[in-house]
């Protein structure tokens, strides 16, 4: 089976920084037309001149995860330049730190709002373009915390463990339709969001005496599983979470 997406045409929301960046950019070497989107109209310009730049099509259009038509918007617009959407990336996520006492039900919604009800509004507003595509791929951005509590981050972890369940009964639902709907779940990953938490820090280096390559990653080695649940080659693959966290998961005792 081919890893080839020339032929494809991928919308990755979040794709404008950190995770959903790579990806973007990884999807577009493998030759697909890619729509990165998220709320900053600079990240948006910057991402899709690095896509043309590769000699791909993209086209430039400013999305809020958390507003339903926002996303049917990005759904038309697609549709409208390339004709049909084969892939969707659901990369968008916020997190925060603080004890779960202190924690007011404002908090709670939005990031809920944010990290799970807005992969569902994008999954149900692309259902029927993945649908016709023939071999429709959705991708939700899970996290090692959709298998482990960390600590005061409990809403965090609330909302991506149940984006896996998210993902798996949609796979169980969709596959009649031709959807395959799978996840992949990043160990400790530098970026914009999570620098302040990781980098230099107590919680840093506990997270490195559990990871057995004594690393994090780099968010390009999320590229390869990105393109793999995107192509033929995961023509039989739905309702799985790809894990790549340098064997965090698999780890018992490091030394």
């Amino acid at each position: 089976m081919s890893l080839d997406l020339s032929s494809r045409v991928a919308v990755v929301i979040g794709g404008t920084s950190g995770i959903g960046r790579a990806i973007a950019l990884g999807l577009a070497e493998q030759g697909a037309g890619v729509v990165p989107t998220g709320r900053r109209a600079t990240h948006v310009e910057e991402v899709c001149a690095a896509i043309e730049s590769r000699g791909r099509r993209t086209i430039r259009i400013v999305t809020d995860i958390r507003d339903r038509q926002s996303i049917d918007n990005l759904r038309d617009q697609t549709l409208e330049v390339f004709g049909h959407i084969d892939i969707l990336v659901n990369a968008a996520g916020v997190t925060f730190k603080q004890p779960t006492i202190n924690i007011c039900e404002e908090q709670w919604s939005s990031i809920f709002d944010t990290n799970l009800t807005g992969p569902l509004r994008a999954c149900q507003s692309f259902y029927e373009p993945l649908k016709t595509s023939g071999h429709g791929r959705i991708i939700n951005i899970a996290s090692l915390s959709s298998f482990v509590g960390f600590f005061e981050v409990t809403a965090y972890c609330a909302t991506k463990t149940a984006l896996l369940s998210l993902t798996r009964s949609l796979a169980v639902e969709w596959a009649q339709d031709g959807i395959s709907v799978n996840a992949i779940a990043p160990g400790i990953f530098p970026t914009e969001m999570t620098n302040g938490i990781v980098t230099g820090t107590a919680r840093g280096r506990e997270l490195l005496l559990r990871t057995p390559m004594r690393r994090f990653g780099d968010p390009e080695e999320l590229v390869g599983a990105a393109v793999l649940l995107a192509s033929d080659g995961a023509s039989f693959i739905t309702g799985q979470c790809l894990t790549v966290d340098g064997g965090f998961l698999a780890s018992g005792v490091n030394s």
